[in-house]
């Protein structure tokens, strides 16, 4: 994705194409690169040797993260702040080498799910075979995709609703573990680590959602050609 660079952050949140990466006069000066680094990244600001992140701020060496702040060398995570080396956690702050934790601050080494449920161990999370394929035939119906909220009734989700649903009883028991973001985005990660479907997805408007899963399922297809 292209990166610009913007007189400071102000100038950046308020940018017409809320795609586009970007980064201080300062941070342009001391990192020249900042361009090849952030080609894979989406709407992320002065962060550095990064990969396929997303609306993250200030993060160093991570990868396929999003909404992240000051963080380095993660992967996997949404919403963390100040955290490093940690791999699929969701709003947490100041960890160090933690994994699956949600809503957690100043951990190191966990193996977590939330600090309700923290001694029930490491989750199991289920595979849908061609994931992006079920998913798009599942909203095909009509009315079968509503991105206003998690689950309107049994035949009609928002795209992490389907995920969750598609995954039959494995699915809902992450789910009821977690939360439906979570769940969705780890079924998603261990179904098509290929194709890779940030969280920030998952708040699309119904629209751009069709769009995206319609994409998807056309890459996953060609790809089992």
């Amino acid at each position: 994705m292209k990166t610009q660079i913007f007189k400071n952050f102000f100038e950046f949140i308020n940018r017409e194409d809320k795609s586009v990466n970007g980064v201080s006069p300062e941070f342009a000066q001391e990192y020249p690169d900042f361009e090849s680094d952030n080609e894979t990244n989406e709407a992320c600001w002065n962060c550095r040797d990064c990969s396929s992140c997303s609306d993250c701020s200030s993060c160093r060496s991570c990868s396929y993260c999003s909404d992240c702040s000051y963080c380095s060398d993660c992967s996997y995570c949404s919403d963390c702040s100040y955290c490093s080396d940690c791999s699929y956690c969701r709003s947490c702050s100041d960890c160090r080498d933690c994994s699956y934790c949600s809503d957690c601050s100043s951990c190191s080494d966990c193996k977590k799910i939330t600090h309700e449920n923290k001694l029930n161990g490491v989750l199991e999370i289920p595979v849908i075979e061609n994931i992006h394929s079920k998913v798009f035939d599942a909203v095909l119906h009509e009315n079968a995709l509503d991105m206003s909220t998690w689950h309107v009734c049994e035949t009609t989700h928002c795209r992490a609703g389907w995920v969750v649903t598609l995954a039959g009883e494995a699915g809902k028991k992450l789910e009821s573990e977690t939360d439906t973001c979570f769940a969705a985005m780890m079924i998603y990660k261990k179904s098509s680590p290929e194709i890779h479907v940030p969280p920030t997805r998952f708040f699309d408007s119904s629209e751009v959602a069709m769009a995206d899963i319609r994409r998807c399922a056309e890459e996953e297809k060609a790809a089992l050609k």
